[in-house]
């Protein structure tokens, strides 16, 4: 059994979930008909946004409050290949944090519901100078609250 990417700590809310449902497109792909692995990100990055937009902390819930959240760590694990034309989702998951950061982690199936790929990202926050954030903005904690409150699902 592989070891959770975020460990959940006693007293924190459940994760928040999306799914995103792609098909493999040809120019995703190698010679050989397989997903390329610089696509990965790509991949994460459509069920960051998903999950973002859905809960009110999306890029341009970010840019309103003049918060930027560069990637600081990614990692990806590659478990079996995707194809050309195969369908696939991509779980994201956004992992709770006290930390003016945000742990979001991805799991990849292919249409037999097998997972291909996981991974995750660690995303900083930082305010518009570029300097990092010791402390959550305000519009973020007000999200937190909302969310270990129970109000998001």
């Amino acid at each position: 059994m592989k070891r959770p990417y975020f460990p959940t700590q006693p007293g924190q809310p459940q994760p928040l979930r999306v799914t995103v449902s792609r098909v493999v497109r040809f120019e995703e792909v190698d010679p050989l008909g397989i997903v390329w692995h610089g696509r990965y990100p790509g991949y994460f990055e459509d069920a960051r946004v998903t999950l973002g937009n859905r809960f009110g902390i999306g890029y341009m819930d970010l840019y309103r409050a003049e918060v930027i959240t560069p990637i600081k760590k990614m990692h990806i694990d590659y478990h079996r290949p995707l194809c050309f034309e195969d369908p696939f989702t991509i779980e994201g998951i956004l992992h709770w944090s006290e930390a003016a950061r945000i742990n979001i982690e991805f799991i990849l199936r292919n249409g037999a519901g097998e997972v291909t790929t996981s991974g995750y990202t660690v995303q900083m926050m930082m305010d518009k100078e570029n300097d990092f954030l010791l402390v959550a903005p305000p519009f973020y904690r007000e999200f937190c609250d909302r969310w270990k409150s129970g109000q998001l699902v």
